[in-house]
């Protein structure tokens, strides 16, 4: 899959700070340096406790997915936001679910970012929580099948999701989709902009 991708800043404090993507692990600004700093310098004092510094990226990550008949057109769409950098992906399929868009906007999400992050995960897909939640674990341990001994419908997404999950810590957090949020409404629109990619 050829995501379609752009990628912007938030702001920009200068025109000397342009940034156009998300930072790689371990490259911290000037506060994650001074809270190492402090950490070090205190680590040798009796009596002070040291708070263990996080080398991970901190990530929210935004995702939805559209599609024109269930089956039918479809498109994903997904928000990546760390500190001042942004980054927006989108794309799109000729013969697919909306469930399958939904997972699909995870996925490329979480394959977009650079090396292990500490992520917050926005989806508005019920199915999506649920999965993750509280399903995967029993597919696993049933080879992939449902409780009912079925195969689980949208396995390869499911596997290539959970794969994706290992590699980060990520907190998922479940929003209503066209209630305002403003991260869930850029994603919805992308994954619109995805459905027109494929007309």
């Amino acid at each position: 899959m050829n995501p379609n991708l752009i990628s912007v800043t938030l702001d920009t404090p200068s025109d000397n700070e342009r940034a156009h993507s998300l930072p790689r692990p371990g490259r911290r600004g000037s506060k994650g340096a001074r809270s190492s700093a402090s950490a070090a310098a205190g680590a040798g004092v009796p009596g002070r406790r040291v708070t263990p510094v996080s080398d991970k990226p901190t990530v929210e990550i935004w995702t939805d997915g559209a599609c024109k008949g269930n089956p039918g057109i479809g498109g994903w769409g997904a928000l990546l936001r760390s500190g001042e950098h942004r980054k927006e992906l989108f794309g799109g399929e000729k013969a697919t679910t909306n469930n399958r868009m939904e997972l699909t906007a995870v996925v490329e999400a979480l394959r977009a970012l650079k090396g292990p992050s500490d992520v917050t995960l926005h989806v508005d897909s019920q199915y999506v929580m649920n999965g993750m939640k509280s399903w995967i674990a029993g597919w696993k341990r049933n080879g992939w099948q449902t409780a009912a001994k079925k195969p689980v419908k949208n396995a390869d997404l499911w596997k290539a999701l959970d794969a994706e999950v290992a590699e980060h810590d990520v907190h998922w957090v479940w929003v209503k989709g066209h209630a305002g949020d403003p991260g869930n409404e850029r994603a919805d629109q992308l994954a619109n902009d995805g459905v027109d990619s494929v007309r």
